[in-house]
């Protein structure tokens, strides 16, 4: 089995951190999956894009992840937990993608549980809040998988492809998350 720095394994799935050096497999992957993300995510797909994506990955509010396939070390996708706030908020943002042929295969939500666990765990922080548009029912099911519950909904929340998108909140807290 190839030595790909792991942080958290499961049965098929691993995680690790995203590096610099990922920038044109992680840009080749974006481009390949540009269809199956619209209108739901635009990705760096351009060397000069990801340099700004992991520069913001570098930032002490952020952590971001690497979703491999455990074997191999392919990447899946990826789970991004942004907006870290400290203080009595202890809480974080996530944002993901799957690549396809993974897609569909059970990578992400194997992923979005290690990368839980990293969140709820070494990153210390008691809730974890997605937002999600309307219609994207594979990553409400994701969610909805591993017990988020729905909070509200938010018109216009973000600006994606070129529109102001409505989204639906989703939260999670620790003590939410089932036990391994």
């Amino acid at each position: 089995m190839p030595d790909h720095a792991y942080l958290a394994e499961g049965a098929r799935a691993a995680i690790r951190l995203h590096r610099r050096t990922d920038g044109a497999e992680f840009v080749r992957l974006a481009r390949q999956s540009a269809s199956f993300h619209s209108p739901w995510l635009t990705l760096p797909t351009t060397e000069e894009a990801y340099e700004g994506f992991i520069g913001q990955l570098e930032r002490e509010d952020r952590s971001g992840y690497l979703v491999c396939v455990r074997e191999t070390g392919a990447l899946a996708g990826f789970v991004n937990v942004n907006n870290i706030v400290r203080g009595a908020f202890q809480c974080g943002a996530i944002g993901y993608g799957a690549f396809p042929p993974a897609a569909g295969r059970g990578y992400m939500s194997e992923g979005l549980g290690l990368v839980l666990r990293q969140a709820f765990g070494p990153l210390g922080l008691h809730r974890i809040e997605v937002n999600i548009q309307p219609g994207n029912e594979a990553s409400t099911a994701l969610v909805k998988r591993h017990g988020f519950r729905l909070e509200g909904f938010s018109p216009d929340f973000l600006h994606i492809e070129g529109a102001w998108r409505d989204h639906d909140r989703w939260a999670i807290t620790c003590d939410m998350l089932a036990p391994e």
